[in-house]
């Protein structure tokens, strides 16, 4: 499932191959951007990336957010099991990130 959205003038582009995005995953990538415009003003873009491989125990799950912001976009990646979870946690990467750069 891809899909792109315009959310408070930042353009969302989300890939999940072979995966369905939940509603409620979906809501927690509108709170990051939220999030994240607290400590900039200037986010262009937001690319969301979902990947599964495997499966049963040896499956492994992974979320990369690339926020597009002037100069050098900001990157981090999770694995995980939690699609939540792993979302915050690239938000809080990806904030630490952009104030490392202020």
């Amino acid at each position: 499932m891809n899909y792109t959205e315009n959310y408070k003038g930042v353009k969302i582009d989300v890939q999940s191959p072979n995966l369905d995005v939940s509603e409620s995953v979906q809501a927690e990538i509108r709170a990051s951007i939220d999030k994240l415009s607290r400590f900039t003003s200037n986010i262009n873009a937001l690319d969301v990336y979902f990947k599964a491989e495997g499966q049963g125990g040896t499956a492994t799950t992974t979320i990369g957010m690339r926020v597009g912001v002037p100069g050098p976009d900001v990157f981090a990646e999770e694995k995980g099991e939690n699609w939540i979870g792993m979302l915050k946690s690239v938000t809080d990467k990806n904030i630490r990130q952009l104030q490392k750069d202020k």
